[in-house]
């Protein structure tokens, strides 16, 4: 399968005070500091990191 699709992934919130699986899905997608943004692939893995996230993330 060729996924040629990107999103954008920004962070919006700090993991301060958020469950440690949470900072490690932000690490995961490659975002560390509030403000900070990545292109991503759009796969289902990708998508489901984003889903766990999503509270502390902004999609476009």
């Amino acid at each position: 399968m060729s996924y040629n699709k990107t999103v954008i992934v920004t962070q919006k919130k700090s993991p301060i005070g958020r469950q440690s699986y949470q900072r490690k899905t932000l690490i995961g997608l490659g975002l560390n500091k509030i403000g900070r943004s990545k292109e991503l692939e759009d796969t289902p893995s990708v998508r489901g990191m984003i889903d766990k996230v999503k509270h502390l993330v902004e999609v476009n």
